[in-house]
């Protein structure tokens, strides 16, 4: 039977695997970071207008400029972000992995290279190879921070293209000091001009502010989002940037033509039309967040500071088999890959109180 190594694969592709996590049916689902709760009916109710209005225009193109959505987009980056941007700041895509693989197919490619601070998002360094831009990975401190004075002279001995800072981080929860995003953006212009993308995917979850005002007077700092994780969209897949115009007009160089189709579009802009309602549940998710952290601590469990909609907690000698016993319980987490370590994404309270009940049970089952 031919598999993948019988194929003509490019070298730097080999023997790696796809990014997934396992799609179990089990009565609680906290492995992938989705937004519990349901879209609000009147929010259903708009985006089928605003589906229905596109659809009677469906044998034409879409904006492939998305100039209506970008405009919008601008709007709400400056109501919640303290920093004013226009239309020409902002870019859309088919979630923020498409803004990642553009970003890389414009700054990163072959002969170049990019740096992330691990553990970290792993898409990072699945999209670089990807696009067959070699990948450096630089690691983080014991408690997952990031050590400003090594992450420094990683940047200073290694020249990337493209440096990757995601804060809050995932899979660990943390948050990045703005203080420590500025010293790496200095670094990284001194070593060689290049492009800094702060991933800001949870952002709407932190305790602290956005480092969208950053970009002022940076031109190669790009700050990444999606509306996944805060606008409850997980399965509309609309992502998108703010940076500077040229950083606009540079990636549009790669875009496939009209790559967000009109029904995309029209669903994005009915979800910012209730920014205010969603919000509200992040609100809601942020303190239970916060819940979980509190009762993990006093059950036992070592638990990162996060600033996410999920909890990083352990330290197990064995996560996979102890990720097992919490799914035999009937909630799914997910087995991250950092050694000893799991983590849950926030879930309803009821989901919540399920979780906590399996862990609870388990380490007293492991104190016995």
């Amino acid at each position: 039977m031919t598999g993948i190594d019988d194929l003509p694969v490019r070298d730097e592709l080999r023997g790696k695997s796809p990014y997934g996590a396992p799609q179990l049916d089990v009565p609680v689902r906290l492995n992938t970071n989705e937004n519990p709760y349901p879209l609000p009916e009147p929010l259903v109710e708009r985006i089928a207008e605003r589906v229905r209005e596109a659809a009677r225009d469906l044998n034409r193109y879409p904006d492939r400029d998305a100039v209506e959505l970008r405009t919008e987009l601008a709007k709400y980056l400056t109501k919640t972000g303290n920093h004013r941007v226009g239309m020409e700041n902002v870019w859309a895509a088919n979630g923020s992995n498409e803004v990642i693989q553009q970003l890389l197919q414009t700054f990163g490619g072959p002969g170049r290279k990019a740096i992330g601070f691990e553990p970290s998002y792993s898409m990072h360094a699945l999209i670089a190879r990807g696009t067959g831009t070699a990948w450096i990975s630089a690691p983080r401190n014991e408690d997952f921070t990031i050590d400003r004075a090594a992450a420094e002279r990683a940047i200073a001995e290694n020249r990337p293209d493209v440096v990757f800072i995601t804060t809050p981080n995932n899979p660990t929860g943390n948050a990045v000091p703005r203080e420590t995003v500025l010293a790496l953006y200095e670094a990284a212009q001194a070593a060689k001009p290049s492009m800094v993308v702060v991933d800001e995917a949870y952002i709407e979850f932190s305790h602290g502010d956005s480092l969208l005002p950053l970009i002022e007077d940076r031109p190669n700092l790009v700050v990444s989002r999606t509306m996944s994780k805060a606008f409850g969209a997980a399965g509309l897949r609309l992502g998108y940037l703010a940076a500077h115009p040229a950083v606009v007009d540079a990636v549009q160089l790669v875009r496939l033509p009209y790559h967000l189709s009109a029904v995309a579009q029209a669903t994005a802009l009915a979800a910012l039309e209730h920014t205010d309602t969603l919000l509200q549940y992040v609100e809601q998710l942020k303190a239970e967040r916060d819940r979980l952290v509190t009762e993990l601590r006093a059950i036992g469990y070592e638990v990162t500071e996060s600033d996410a909609n999920f909890v990083q907690f352990g330290r197990f000698e064995d996560s996979h088999t102890t990720w097992q016993k919490i799914l035999d319980r009937g909630v799914l987490v997910r087995d991250n890959g950092v050694p000893g370590w799991l983590r849950v994404s926030t879930g309803t309270p009821a989901e919540n109180d399920a979780f906590l009940d399996a862990v609870r049970e388990l380490k007293k089952e492991q104190s016995a």
